[in-house]
């Protein structure tokens, strides 16, 4: 397990698409009582800051070291008491989890080739208890293949279609598949391009698996990083009509996020 002595330090500032996501997470856990989570590719470690602060417990894996720094820091008290175990490594590699009430990752299944995929999801439902919940957000609209894809190492952007067929095929039954963070991400999808180009050439030289280790850490101004002042609209008060758009639109063909919520 992974500790840190940092301090606990003021929540970051987060891109608002992540912002969105965390929003249309939280509204759809609201109504199931906090349980053990197991979270792959917990990267910087906001959704697992957030389950922790609705009651939950759990444990985070990822590929990066530096990455699980970032998450022991902004999760230090939950390290320290306890309620969050952080574990560096593949998850598929591991055999010893104890059952889960819920199994969430975000922008980690497009990361993985077919045969991992599959892997992936038969682990998931293995690791969670009868009746337990998975949670998984990935890139959706084939169309909008981008920059952002090449950089960070994805091998696939999802239809609802292609999400809900992986997942029944694992033998799931899918609760809810919605599109997210539409209409604020695509008018945003231009700028995003840009400033993710203008920073690619040292990430396109890296091999597919240290794009994935990046992927959750990648410093960009304007994109992950942000002047202290856009607190002031980057945050989930501000942003919460943009969360009714994206539950009005979540049929979106072309949202840029799927969710999808489903169970054993």
């Amino acid at each position: 397990m992974l500790r840190r002595e940092k301090h606990q330090t003021e929540s970051p500032i987060l891109a608002p698409g992540i912002i969105l996501q965390n929003l249309y997470v939280e509204e759809r856990l609201k109504n199931h009582a906090p349980g053990r989570f197991i979270e792959i590719g917990i990267g910087r470690g906001h959704l697992s800051r957030m389950l922790l602060e609705m009651g939950w417990t759990g444990t985070g894996f990822d590929l990066g070291e530096q990455a699980l720094e970032d998450a022991a820091q902004i999760n230090k008290k939950y390290v320290d008491n306890g309620a969050l175990e952080l574990r560096q490594g593949n998850w598929l590699e591991y055999q010893d989890d104890e059952p889960a009430d819920l199994v969430v990752s975000c922008m980690v299944l497009e990361h993985l080739e077919e045969a991992a995929e599959t892997e992936y999801l038969h682990k998931a439902r293995a690791c969670m208890k009868p009746g337990g919940l998975g949670i998984l957000l990935v890139p959706g609209s084939p169309a909008h293949w981008g920059a952002e894809d090449d950089v960070a190492g994805h091998l696939r952007r999802y239809t609802p279609e292609l999400l809900r067929t992986r997942l029944e095929s694992a033998g799931f039954t899918v609760n809810s598949i919605a599109g997210l963070t539409y209409p604020l991400s695509n008018l945003l999808l231009p700028l995003s391009d840009f400033l993710v180009r203008r920073s690619a050439a040292k990430f396109l030289d890296l091999s597919q698996v240290e794009r994935t280790k990046l992927s959750g850490r990648r410093q960009i101004w304007g994109k992950t990083e942000f002047p202290l002042w856009t607190r002031m609209v980057l945050n989930k008060y501000a942003l919460y009509p943009f969360h009714l758009l994206q539950k009005i639109n979540r049929n979106k063909k072309n949202s840029l996020t799927l969710y999808a919520e489903f169970t054993k």
